[in-house]
């Protein structure tokens, strides 16, 4: 794959591991950075700082003896290397780097932004949103949404092979209140006080009522009920570019005996034992803090015994890793649930989680207060209608999942450089523009050019703006192995940023030099593709009009 950033970082590693010869390797990678001013070189190193304890020399020297090692691997790419501070390297590019790593990206068609590709990847399925089928999915459903796709989506790229999946929790105690609930509407009775409020109940008590079913007919309404909420779930995910592999269903795991299997071989092992009326697992055996109960005193079980079938189930099929996208308030169930998964022999170590934080809609400086069971919340479909799929999706990835989100929707509204995803998305349109403006023919003439050919200087605002797009691969790589697709969200904003500079200081269509023009044109060619592939991964469009 095409990665510049990525073989200046092996001709450091290489040039590192030829000075250690034999020394014993341990600690940290080097790093290869951007220094935090242009005059300190193009990137910045602590190679030598890593390699002088091994060695036992002063940094400083091991710094020299590195610096002869790389002039001589990366020869023409590199104008000069200076030994800085303590005993960083700074490296200065020469201009003819730039052009040869601008041809190789042009290149690279569909491959770019991928970044090498790892030498065992990962088979990684993706739980993610998993709403209760007992209302719309809601603007913080949209944020698990978009996370967990674009993880996928990062992932992929990265070369990984990625599952989507998405748990059903069609029975139980909400079911149960959620049955009762649309019986009520039916009956015109109040809706019970632990039910659900909201419109929308309403109307699936006119459509189940229209089906023939009645009010006394319980369990037949919260299976109905729950089938149209999770196709409209399910509806609402597909506007929002959101697409599962599989819908799997908790009343499933019941009926096939799954649970009663995973019981048996609970108890076959050891783990299990009856308190008080109920029926526990020992998980302070495997680190939790406290023994979890699978069955209460009055005979029903708890979701933590189905949640532990069902992980088992993932286990089984996926053959890799798991991801669960978990909501605010799951802290405290990763350790039992890793438990549980202990005490049937499983790996707990090949299930990870991702814990979101909350997504505040703002308006007018105020928060929408949000309680699905009253029926007061704003829903993903009204977010749409409203400020539309790319603004909802760029808002709700732009903050880490750790951290949370207020949506200003007056802000999200803006068409202006104000509001991030215009702005990304009005540089690619700009570009857009620009080979419009130079024509099919110039275009076309710009990719056949031999770039690294062009005479005269890379300017300073085409050497940012090319070092940025250089870059695209290892973001990829950081995103998928991070989980964190708000890193594109910046990446994408501050890659705009670089081509507007570069726009404002670079004549383009018309520059004068031979050459000159193809490289520029290239160079707008290849930051239009960079800043579409990145939107892509976060599930966001590229208008080439605005």
């Amino acid at each position: 794959m095409s990665d510049p950033v990525g073989d200046l970082r092996s001709a450091v590693n290489d040039a590192a591991a030829s000075l250690r010869d034999g020394a014993e390797e341990g600690g940290a990678a080097p790093a290869l950075e951007r220094p935090p001013q242009p005059d300190f070189g193009d990137f910045s190193t602590n190679a030598a700082m890593l390699l002088a304890p091994a060695l036992g020399e002063k940094p400083r020297e091991v710094a020299a003896r590195l610096a002869s090692g790389l002039e001589g691997g990366l020869g023409e790419d590199l104008d000069r290397v200076e030994v800085a501070g303590p005993g960083f390297l700074n490296l200065f590019l020469a201009d003819g780097w730039y052009r040869r790593a601008a041809a190789s990206l042009l290149a690279a068609g569909d491959d770019l932004g991928r970044p090498r590709a790892p030498a065992d990847p990962d088979g990684v399925l993706i739980e993610f949103v998993s709403a209760n089928p007992t209302g719309p999915l809601t603007a913080a459903g949209g944020r698990h949404a978009a996370y967990g796709d674009s993880v996928g989506r990062a992932l992929e790229l990265a070369g990984h092979l990625v599952q989507r999946e998405y748990y059903v929790n069609d029975t139980g105690g909400q079911v149960e209140r959620f049955a009762a609930s649309i019986a009520a509407r039916m009956s015109g009775d109040e809706v019970p006080e632990d039910g659900y409020e909201g419109e929308y109940v309403a109307h699936l008590a006119q459509e189940l009522a229209g089906e023939g079913l009645g009010p006394g007919e319980l369990e037949q309404l919260g299976r109905r009920g729950a089938e149209l909420m999770r196709s409209s779930i399910e509806q609402t995910l597909l506007r929002y570019r959101v697409e599962f592999d599989t819908w799997s269903s908790e009343r499933e795991q019941y009926d096939s005996g799954s649970v009663d299997r995973m019981m048996a071989e609970l108890r076959e092992r050891g783990h299990v034992y009856e308190s008080e009326g109920a029926t526990w697992l020992r998980t302070t055996s495997f680190g939790d803090d406290k023994d979890r109960v699978l069955i209460r005193s009055d005979g029903e079980s708890t979701y933590y015994l189905g949640d532990i079938a069902y992980h088992r189930d993932k286990l089984e099929r996926s053959g890799g890793r798991l991801l669960d996208v978990l909501g605010a308030d799951h802290h405290g169930y990763v350790e039992r649930l890793r438990a549980g998964l202990a005490a049937l022999g499983l790996d707990p170590e090949r299930l990870e989680f991702s814990i979101m934080q909350l997504v505040h809609v703002v308006e007018g400086g105020e928060r929408a207060q949000m309680s699905k069971r009253r029926g007061e919340f704003v829903t993903l479909d009204e977010l749409i209608d409203d400020i539309g799929v790319d603004a909802t999706r760029f808002f709700m990835l732009q903050r880490s999942h750790d951290t949370t989100v207020d949506l200003d929707l007056e802000l999200a509204r803006t068409t202006s450089n104000e509001n991030p995803v215009y702005y990304v998305q009005y540089a690619h349109a700009r570009i857009a523009s620009i080979l419009r403006k130079a024509g099919d023919g110039a275009v076309e003439r710009a990719v056949a050019a031999d770039l690294a050919a062009v005479g005269g200087a890379v300017e300073p605002a085409e050497r940012a703006l090319l070092k940025r797009v250089c870059e695209l691969p290892e973001e990829v790589a950081e995103t998928a192995a991070r989980r964190a697709p708000h890193r594109l969200c910046a990446y994408a904003t501050a890659t705009a940023a670089d081509f507007h500079a570069f726009y404002r200081d670079c004549q383009v269509v018309g520059a004068e030099g031979e050459g000159v023009e193809d490289f520029r044109l290239a160079t707008c060619l290849l930051t239009k593709r960079t800043i579409a592939k990145t939107l892509s991964v976060l599930g966001i469009s590229a208008p080439e009009r605005m």
